[in-house]
């Protein structure tokens, strides 16, 4: 009986055609002859978390991979929150948030540069410039979590239904929090988004007048003036990962938002930390996973190391990257003929490494190996060549179901 499931999930490794790679995409561009290998010996395809067209975060894709539901999800700043280690109370909203520098014209805050160079001890002053404030109704914590970047904790009478204030993209307005649409009646939802308004204007009254500004004006450096909030969360009882799937999880992985999310549904972690050699981390993980396979029954390796390549909006750079993971998933090919392994290489959602958008909702490459899977005549692990394998259209409820049939643990329908 085939006994592990491992995951290799290549964060954003999708993406677009580019006119600078002769109209391929990255990947179809990249050199992977180990890609290229496991995708010989098994069963491959595209695979969308949602629907084609959407553009997902990770967290949301990773979470309906693992087989959740959308309203299940405790949003961001929650499962960051829990990354960070904060204890959690169920009646709280968190609310992520990062220092900017921001301009005024015409009674508007335009975005300028988002998270400026600033020393630690910089850092730690603009924190506590801003780090508590109440209304009436609504108390704020703000808990540094990495540089200018941190965690708004809000107690009282508080929702997680508001809008973010942070457009993303500079020379643009900083928003307005307001209530969800769908929460347009909830006083709650309401009340929270007129008090992280108030917030956010003392912030920014505050913190012009900081003496760590003063001094950055007298040296002709931009003021880091201002703090953008995002993606509120709250607790929500969710069934743990091991009931739900019936196998014993763990998640290898860097970054707050996944050891979060790991924590949220009850996977183990082994947190991991990125260095400058994308393909080392991710031999290294695997290293681990491998190690570990006779404890665990479904082993989540991540690697952020596309998607960050992606964000640099240049396509080369993602290639180089892409053939450096490529190195780094030896190991996984000399171990794809083991009988108690099934091998699952995929990514989360597409990342495109031109143009304005963030993620974009292109469908990305996933391919299967394990005893017993049909082999398709695909040859190389691309976007384009992955379409025409004998897993089609995947999504990311098709996710468990498929990972629970090749370990042979389905259920037959209709039995109790």
């Amino acid at each position: 009986m085939t006994s592990r499931c491992i995951v290799i999930l290549l964060d954003g490794l999708g993406d677009r055609s580019s006119p600078v790679l002769g109209h391929k995409t990255p990947l179809q561009a990249a050199r992977t002859p180990n890609l290229d290998a496991l995708a010989a010996l098994g069963a491959n395809g595209l695979f969308h978390a949602e629907r084609p067209g959407v553009s997902l975060p990770s967290e949301n894709a990773h979470f309906a991979m693992f087989g959740y539901r959308q309203e299940e999800f405790p949003g961001r700043g929650l499962l960051e929150a829990l990354g960070a280690g904060i204890e959690i109370n169920p009646d709280e909203v968190y609310v992520l948030a990062h220092f900017i520098n921001a301009e005024e014209a015409g009674n508007t805050l335009y975005v300028k540069q988002h998270r400026p160079r600033v020393a630690a001890g910089e850092a730690r002053a603009l924190v506590q410039a801003v780090r508590r404030y109440a209304t009436d109704d609504i108390r704020f914590v703000f808990r540094q979590t990495k540089g200018l970047d941190g965690i708004l904790a809000l107690s009282g009478r508080v929702s997680p239904l508001i809008t973010d204030t942070d457009p993303i993209q500079v020379d643009c307005p900083m928003m307005s929090a307001n209530p969800w649409q769908s929460a347009a009646g909830e006083q709650d939802a309401v009340v929270t988004a007129g008090a992280l308004n108030s917030y956010l204007s003392w912030c920014y009254r505050t913190l012009g007048d900081q003496a760590g500004n003063r001094d950055r004006r007298r040296r002709n450096r931009v003021p880091v003036n201002a703090l953008v909030t995002q993606r509120a969360g709250r607790w929500k009882d969710v069934e743990p990962f091991a009931r739900r799937w019936g196998l014993r999880g763990l998640s290898i992985s860097s970054g707050l938002v996944f050891w979060g999310l790991a924590a949220f549904i009850g996977l183990e972690t082994c947190k991991v930390r990125d260095s400058d050699e994308p393909g080392a981390d991710l031999a290294g993980r695997l290293d681990q996973a491998f190690s570990l396979a006779g404890d665990y029954e479904f082993i989540h390796v991540h690697t952020k190391a596309p998607d960050v390549a992606a964000h640099t909006k240049d396509p080369r750079r993602k290639v180089e990257v892409i053939e450096a993971l490529d190195r780094g998933l030896a190991a996984a090919v000399d171990r794809a003929g083991d009988e108690e392994t099934v091998l699952i290489v995929t990514s989360d959602h597409s990342t495109p490494s031109n143009g304005p958008l963030i993620h974009s909702g292109e469908p990305v490459p996933i391919m299967v190996t394990g005893p017993g899977m049909r082999r398709d005549q695909v040859r190389r692990f691309d976007e384009i060549n992955c379409a025409a394998g004998a897993l089609g259209q995947v999504y990311g409820g098709d996710f468990m179901p498929m990972v629970l049939n090749f370990l042979d643990r389905s259920k037959l329908k209709g039995l109790m």
